[in-house]
């Protein structure tokens, strides 16, 4: 996730402090990406020293107020104009579990596979209830379809997970009886 260039393009409209940058970018994100005060301030602090943002004043409250560099418009259209990587995915740890739970001893495979499925159902139950709450309010809110898509986002990928579970459970399924057929032969 680019918090960085998420912060970019919150700050286009104009300066705006940390604690705003981060309350806009979890109501942008619905909350599925939850920042706390620390990383806002950690990549501010990068994109200053990169040229990106500069330090512009302090507000009301006495709160530093940062604002975009010409530099940093430049790269946030360089950023909104690039495709995202999918070359190195990243490092999934039920992936990581699975390979794992095969061959270890005293691990039923099909029991992790049905934990997490029992997950996945429960998660994308209330990402289609959010969603849902969106879409009701999406034409009174415009905000509201920047949540929109990333719950939109959640459900697929809750869905794809919940596919490739099938898929581990068929071939687990296959490769067992495959083994006890051989093991009956022998």
């Amino acid at each position: 996730m680019s918090i960085r260039h998420g912060l970019l393009a919150l700050l286009e409209p104009g300066a705006r402090p940390g604690s705003r940058l981060r309350a806009e970018f979890q109501t942008r994100t619905g909350g599925a990406w939850p920042l706390d005060v620390g990383q806002v301030h950690t990549a501010l602090g990068g994109l200053e020293r990169d040229g990106l943002v500069v330090q512009d004043g302090v507000d009301e409250a006495g709160r530093v107020l940062y604002a975009l560099t010409e530099a940093g418009r430049v790269e946030l259209r360089a950023w909104f104009a690039r495709p995202v990587e999918r070359a190195a995915p990243p490092c999934d740890e039920l992936a990581i579990k699975l390979v794992m739970a095969v061959g270890a001893p005293g691990v039923d495979v099909r029991e992790v596979l049905e934990t997490q499925r029992r997950q996945v159902a429960e998660a994308l139950h209330g990402y289609v209830r959010r969603r849902a709450e969106a879409l009701a309010r999406a034409h009174e809110h415009p905000e509201e379809l920047a949540r929109l898509l990333v719950l939109e986002q959640l459900v697929f990928q809750a869905e794809a997970e919940s596919r490739w579970l099938d898929i581990c459970e068929a071939r687990l399924l296959r490769l067992t009886r495959s083994e006890r057929a051989e093991a009956a032969e022998g």
